[in-house]
């Protein structure tokens, strides 16, 4: 079994996401709220059965709430016996993608394909990201011509190995590298980059084709 790690910050994460409080998911685990704060704000582990209590009640696993899968790329598990693939249409593509996130942008660069993942946010219908203003990106991105923009994919995905189900959407459109005398447009986009440094260029593609599946069972 993997160490205690961050177990407090990854019950929170999965309790926020399913939407519910500390006194519903202590109810669900069979402890009291205050245990169930405890383990929250203190650097410690529950015994293993109190854990997978709190696992099944937060529809994840031991190994997760441990961090055991924090090297490991997403969908190890097995598939659900009879999968279904649906397809998605526009207003539910941008349903999903609404919120931001990490998504990654694909395009044709001097040195070959790229694809890169980028801190996101939505902003009056387009996805807006932030770069190194001279960086490789940037350089990538620009035509060269005044007023053309290079045509990109942007990929945004979701994958719940507990229930073994997900979705995943595909934007392609202009990518259009906004101006000092635009930025005004941008006041209220809330983006932040995980990489940090001194990423202040701000990149906003425009959907022109979007395109969505999702797997879930029958």
């Amino acid at each position: 079994m993997a160490g205690p790690g961050d177990l407090g910050r990854r019950i929170i994460h999965c309790r926020e996401r399913l939407g519910l409080t500390r006194e519903q998911v202590a109810e669900r685990a069979g402890m009291s709220p205050g245990y169930l704060r405890y383990l929250e704000e203190n650097p410690d582990t529950a015994d293993a059965g109190a854990l997978y209590r709190l696992a099944d009640a937060l529809q994840t696993t031991v190994h997760e709430l441990l961090g055991g899968d924090r090297d490991r790329p997403p969908g190890h598990g097995p598939a659900m016996a009879n999968p279904t693939m649906e397809e998605l249409g526009r207003e539910e593509c941008l349903r999903l993608i609404e919120p931001g996130g990490i998504g990654r942008v694909a395009f044709q660069g001097p040195r070959g394909t790229a694809v890169l993942p980028v801190n996101y946010t939505m902003h009056h219908g387009a996805i807006v990201f932030r770069t190194a203003s001279g960086g490789p990106m940037d350089r990538d991105l620009r035509t060269g011509l005044e007023g053309v923009d290079i045509k990109i994919a942007f990929e945004i995905d979701r994958i719940d190995e507990t229930n073994r189900e997900g979705w995943s959407v595909l934007v392609q459109g202009p990518c259009h590298h906004v101006a000092p005398d635009e930025m005004a447009e941008l006041a209220d986009a809330d983006v932040t980059p995980w990489a940090g440094g001194e990423r202040r260029l701000y990149i906003r593609i425009v959907p022109h084709q979007i395109a969505g599946r999702r797997i879930h069972g029958v």
